[in-house]
């Protein structure tokens, strides 16, 4: 059991529930014991892709971190929050409701290279404390400003007078949650109550964060009702299984039927055959020389068994991770 299961995370428990669930998993299935490790966290009022990796396939989930993601998310404007969505108090409210016309004039603003603040109930660490922790004690964490990339950013089709269309056809609607539902504020006005989006965003970006500062620039306040992450690195919705799929086929002992590759990670690295004795060499660690490549990464395959992965400079090959397979 080495490579993914993708799951379609439901609004409710954190990324560290999903990995306990697919270690429940392999043990009601009688599955061997292999290690287990998420690719990227998703908060617990937040949907979608949650790429969870076994056995080696665990030794790739840092180069999901560093992955661009893909999100919908729908703003309700009128209110902000402490935590930017509605879980939170309301700490700002305003009676001014944006049109969508005026919501798509200001997309461009946050489009390409953006400065950001974190919210402060995150997961960052401030003064070696986490910054949820220290804003749930009372206490106001300095969140610095960092540079994040928004590749792309649209309204959502179908978006109009507050309500939204999901992008994935029939998918179910977060916003049924009752945690889900917009905070109490003003009476509508003109414009939009919500407007739901959709953005391609580089790592260490915070939806939360970009749906508070559109709403400002738009001269009102909001935060996110809606939160449903639809891409993941490689992996998007299309390869997603629910939680309770994933209960029937460890059951069933069929779980195998939802296990995608180790090179399903990997899908944007070109292979690179080796002969065994390489593959002997690269899996000891060492450098291995005259093999020609182009320079850059490569997933060295031994008989298409992934050996390692490599990095070339064009005369030699150095392993950045290795394959116990």
């Amino acid at each position: 059991m080495h490579g993914w299961i993708v799951v379609d995370k439901p609004v409710g428990p954190g990324s560290t529930r999903i990995v306990a669930a697919v270690k429940r998993a392999l043990r009601e299935g009688g599955y061997p014991k292999v290690k287990v490790g998420h690719g990227g966290t998703l908060d617990p009022l937040a949907s979608g892709v949650l790429p969870v990796a076994l056995g080696e396939a665990t030794k790739l989930a840092g180069r999901l971190l560093d992955s661009d993601k893909v999100y919908e998310f729908t703003i309700a404007f009128g209110t902000e929050t402490d935590t930017l969505d509605s879980e939170g108090e309301v700490i700002a409210t305003s009676d001014v409701r944006p049109t969508l016309a005026q919501v798509e004039a200001v997309l461009e603003r946050f489009t390409g290279e953006i400065e950001q603040v974190p919210p402060a109930y995150s997961a960052l660490k401030v003064g070696g404390k986490r910054a949820y922790d220290l804003a749930r004690a009372g206490a106001a964490p300095e969140m610095k400003i960092r540079l994040v990339t928004v590749h792309d950013l649209k309204i959502l089709p179908g978006t109009g007078r507050g309500t939204a269309r999901s992008a994935v056809e029939g998918a179910p609607r977060p916003a049924q949650n009752p945690l889900h539902q917009p905070s109490a504020g003003p009476p509508p006005r003109p414009g939009e109550d919500q407007v739901s989006l959709v953005a391609r965003v580089s790592k260490g970006t915070y939806i939360r964060s970009l749906a508070r500062d559109i709403a400002r620039a738009l001269g009102t306040v909001g935060h996110v009702v809606m939160l449903r992450r639809l891409k993941a690195g490689p992996f998007a919705l299309d390869s997603a299984i629910s939680l309770d799929k994933l209960a029937g086929l460890a059951k069933a002992r069929t779980l195998e039927q939802a296990l995608l590759p180790l090179t399903a990670g990997l899908d944007d690295i070109p292979a690179l055959p080796v002969t065994p004795d390489q593959a002997r060499l690269l899996r000891q660690g060492r450098k291995v020389v005259g093999i020609a490549a182009r320079p850059g990464l490569h997933l060295a395959t031994d008989q298409s068994v992934p050996v390692a992965l490599v990095e070339s400079d064009g005369a030699e090959l150095r392993v950045l991770r290795g394959f116990n397979l």
